[in-house]
């Protein structure tokens, strides 16, 4: 069977096989528990497991001390939310957050909601983008954490973190940035940008499914949360179970590859990108979604007038795979939350496709896609006029 081809790296990303390579051996050769202490077995994992968080912590210029190996990112959120709410309860109960949020993070936040917490749901711009004024405006002397994603899974948009740093270290408040889908595809730091805790995925990155991480920050200031999985008192305590030793590996070399690469994977992506976007909105009745300037190199919005998205998406992907939104909500029929927080009116925002090129696409792959979805938006606007 012949595949679509794929451009729903936002979704998740193709294991690099350089990254399985890393990976196989410690499946059957080098098999050991990182815990076992008293033996070579289970020196040789932790050896691994220590060059691993190493390289995921050069990643976004952490320490290796504050990288916390988590099942993925979903987990790392709900650390992060949880763990700070419940550690800094005398202090206050008070999170800000934003509407555009990953769901693991708006979902989060209700949970602390029916636990008596306080949480405040920011707007956003019609470009995708914070107002640092409403941010400002909504905090409280009982606010503990702010909460808002690097980049935002569906549009791209990048939202001002070092700003948001900033305001946060200002009111001697946390900051916690879901920071999925951007680290390995732009450069990040978590020093500059003021960040005390931060969400990581190996599979958005061209690693294993299965495997995230939680910075946390050591000092200036030293972030404490309450553990959410009680167990051996494994990563510092903040997360109990026996270490993913393979998926940490595959982790570490993907962050490795993605750090070393950067510049050539941007400007590559952001060229057939801004190819896809050329041709696809010279379309009639046709917009882009999100802030042109302040966005991922790799991800085009598009909304289509004058189609049922259903029926878009559905001829769509007999040929490109992509996605009308994050893969997590993929199989509601409502709107995306984010573009409805955008302004955008229902039907537009069904009607919008996800683009998000990856490290192998390639030029013939943009041109496949520009000649089908062209194809396919006008056969059915055609269709619509006829009946």
């Amino acid at each position: 069977m012949k595949l679509p081809v794929y451009l729903d790296n936002n979704a998740t990303t193709p294991c690099d096989p350089r990254v399985v390579n890393e990976m196989l051996p410690y499946f059957s050769e080098t098999y050991g528990n990182a815990s076992s202490h008293n033996h070579l077995h289970g020196w040789l994992a932790e050896e691994a497991v220590d060059q691993s968080r190493e390289q995921v912590a050069r990643l976004i210029n952490a320490s290796p001390r504050e990288i916390i190996f988590t099942s993925g990112a979903t987990e790392a959120d709900n650390l992060a939310i949880k763990g700070a709410f419940e550690a800094y309860e005398k202090k206050g109960n008070h999170i800000i957050t934003v509407q555009t949020e990953h769901s693991a993070v708006l979902d989060a936040c209700r949970s602390i909601e029916k636990r008596g917490g306080d949480v405040t749901y920011l707007p956003v711009q019609s470009n995708g983008l914070i107002d640092l004024n409403d941010l400002e405006s909504a905090i409280r002397t009982h606010t503990i954490l702010i909460a808002v994603m690097y980049a935002n899974n569906e549009t791209g948009v990048i939202q001002p973190i070092e700003e948001i740093g900033k305001l946060a270290a200002k009111h001697g408040i946390l900051f916690f940035s879901d920071g999925v889908q951007a680290a390995g595809k732009i450069p990040v730091d978590v020093q500059k940008d003021g960040i005390h805790l931060m969400s990581l995925s190996a599979h958005k990155m061209y690693g294993p499914k299965g495997i995230g991480a939680l910075y946390v920050r050591h000092k200036n200031p030293g972030v404490t949360l309450s553990k959410q999985i009680d167990g051996g008192g494994h990563e510092r305590g903040m997360r109990s179970g026996t270490l993913n030793v393979p998926g940490i590996v595959g982790f570490g070399k993907a962050a490795k590859l993605a750090l070393s690469e950067w510049d050539e994977f941007e400007e590559r992506v952001r060229t057939y990108r801004d190819k896809l976007e050329q041709h696809l909105l010279k379309l009639d009745d046709t917009n882009r979604n999100g802030s042109p300037n302040h966005r991922l190199p790799h991800v085009a919005n598009i909304s289509f007038g004058q189609v049922n998205g259903t029926n878009l998406l559905r001829q769509v992907n007999k040929k490109i795979a992509v996605s009308s939104g994050s893969a997590c909500s993929s199989a509601s029929l409502d709107p995306s939350h984010v573009l409805k927080a955008m302004g955008l009116p229902d039907k537009r925002a069904l009607s919008t496709i996800r683009f998000s090129l990856g490290r192998f696409t390639s030029e013939k792959d943009i041109d496949q896609a520009i000649e089908h979805v062209e194809k396919v938006v006008n056969k059915l606007r055609k269709e619509k006029l006829t009946t």
